[in-house]
């Protein structure tokens, strides 16, 4: 036999060794509410799921990323006539105009957070059933893209404190805190009712109901001071409320920074995303199969 035909019978039996090889695949042991490795890995498609979510909400569209300025806009301006002007609600000594607005900001990337986080799983069945990625990066990416909208609502913010010549406040050194509590609370929200809504389609139908409720179960026309003393720890168990009085008293300097809110806020929010993601965890492996 030739050295070179002894090579080649000697690279096919490599060959077939290697393909004979068995990879067993066994459930996670214990408590994991996450995989970092496996996250970290799959960054790349991570990035493309944000990216695709912005490309989709933008694309064919006539006014483009205006949308990120009209909802708030057009909330501000129906929230200033009614509550603002008819109502006489108190804004705490602030034009009312940035008094809801500097609510909106926050709570206007909440609730289209979870809205589109809800549908991630849903809307994405095709890929759940054909290839393996971790499952978690598809509502949290919808809650990562939502930060394009939000910053672009925050520009507006900026514009009309110029046109109000209402100058920003010191305590605005404070505001990364309250968009901390914002993005854990719309992460945790988002994770529950993802993993629900994969189950349970009426979650998906009853989101407009669920937000619309909570919008008035959080001080957006409304300042949290109306709240009696004895009920505010409680009130702020509802996370959004610390982070948006945190804003207004950010922003606008209405009031100090609500620490007492913001601190059950973050505590409430944390518990939210520890139990979702333990929630979701346990959901995972059928996902494929109801989606």
């Amino acid at each position: 036999m030739s050295t070179i035909d002894a090579q080649t019978d000697s690279d096919a039996t490599d060959v077939a060794s290697r393909s004979n090889y068995e990879l067993i695949i066994e459930p996670r042991k214990g408590l994991q509410l996450f995989d970092w490795k496996e996250l970290v890995a799959y960054r790349d498609l991570f990035r493309f799921l944000i990216w695709r979510q912005i490309k989709v909400r933008y694309a064919q569209s006539a006014i483009g990323i205006g949308w990120a300025i009209i909802q708030p806009l057009f909330s501000m301006l129906v929230f200033t006539i009614i509550f603002g002007n008819l109502a006489k609600v108190d804004s705490d000594g602030a034009p009312y105009a940035l008094f809801s607005l500097a609510a909106l900001l926050p709570w206007t990337y909440f609730s289209n957070a979870i809205t589109d986080g809800v549908q991630s799983l849903v809307s994405e069945a095709n890929m759940l059933r054909k290839i393996y990625f971790p499952r978690l990066m598809l509502p949290l990416s919808a809650v990562a893209a939502k930060l394009v909208d939000f910053g672009i609502a925050a520009v507006m913010m900026v514009v009309m404190m110029i046109v109000f010549q209402y100058p920003p406040s010191i305590q605005i050194v404070a505001l990364p805190l309250a968009i901390i509590v914002m993005l854990i609370t719309a992460s945790g929200v988002s994770v529950w009712l993802t993993a629900l809504a994969v189950q349970y389609r009426d979650i998906k139908h009853g989101m407009n109901f669920l937000v619309q409720l909570l919008m008035y179960a959080s001080p957006v026309v409304y300042a949290a001071s109306i709240i009696p003393e004895k009920y505010r720890l409680l009130y702020a168990i509802n996370p959004m409320v610390g982070v948006i009085e945190s804003f207004r008293a950010a922003i606008l300097g209405t009031t100090s920074i609500p620490w007492d809110l913001l601190g059950v806020g973050f505590l409430s929010g944390t518990i939210l995303l520890i139990t979702g993601l333990a929630f979701f965890r346990s959901k995972e492996k059928i996902f494929a199969d109801v989606a």
